[in-house]
């Protein structure tokens, strides 16, 4: 069976709201259209993409994020020119290889959520043992999404639900069916980051991003540095995160919290 979620889903218990994101989730778009603009080919943009996935690991870990999730090559990425979809298995291979060590040395725990039977086996054996190298790290879990769908998470979990507790006699609740996400031991994203301008989430996380604060950018991911993810974090900061209640208790709460603890 399954362990059970760490974390309660947001629908059911009120999150924590921390000042730093405990999760961030990222869609790194916008790598073709920055070599465009420089008249190189799409694979320098993937190669300059990879740049901005170092800094975005590195500052996340400086700043005390516990969980970061990103958007690597989605379950409709394997529509594009065949082309582009080798160079950039061949980017993940490079990145498995070299980058690996780099993580466990620095704590950080590496895992990919997706379904992998489409992927080779030489990448499927680099991804298993990297994240058996890195699987005690504590300072940052950083969650790559390859083949990875929304919609494909939710059937997944579902079917495998099913199997394992096959017949409820009061039908199935939410807290049945979470302990099967490929994210089920991370608490929900707190900020969702999507750069390139496009406005929409992708098939991304659809479960999960229920009560996540949207942040879009016009950056290109090779531009996205630690100014920019600062800049986000303090867009984050901003928001009045009420999961479904009122702005008034919210500051009833407040009020109430800061005579506790006086």
């Amino acid at each position: 069976m399954t362990a059970a979620p760490l974390i309660p889903s947001s629908t059911q218990a009120i999150p924590d709201a921390r000042q730093i994101p405990r999760h961030i989730a990222i869609i790194m778009d916008g790598n073709g259209r920055w070599a465009k603009q420089r008249f190189l080919p799409r694979i320098a943009g993937h190669k300059r993409g990879v740049e901005s996935v170092r800094s975005a690991v590195r500052t996340c870990a400086e700043r005390g994020v516990e969980h970061l999730t990103l958007f690597a090559f989605s379950s409709e990425n394997w529509r594009r020119p065949l082309d582009e979809v080798k160079f950039l298995m061949q980017l993940f291979v490079q990145a498995l290889e070299n980058e690996v060590a780099k993580l466990h040395k620095n704590n950080i725990r590496f895992r990919v959520i997706g379904d992998l039977s489409r992927f080779d086996e030489k990448i499927i054996r680099l991804i298993r043992d990297a994240e058996e190298k890195t699987r005690l790290n504590t300072n940052l879990t950083l969650n790559i999404a390859a083949n990875y769908g929304g919609r494909w998470d939710m059937l997944q979990a579902v079917n495998r639900m099913i199997r394992e507790c096959p017949s409820k006699a009061d039908g199935y609740a939410e807290n049945d069916l979470a302990p099967y996400f490929a994210l089920h031991d991370a608490p929900e994203p707190d900020l969702f980051i999507r750069t390139g301008g496009e406005k929409r989430i992708s098939n991304f996380l659809l479960w999960q991003l229920a009560y996540t604060e949207l942040y879009f950018t016009d950056l290109l991911w090779p531009d996205f540095d630690a100014a920019a993810l600062d800049t986000a974090i303090a867009s984050y900061q901003q928001r009045e995160r009420r999961f479904g209640r009122t702005s008034e208790q919210l500051q009833t709460s407040a009020t109430s919290q800061r005579a506790a603890g006086g």
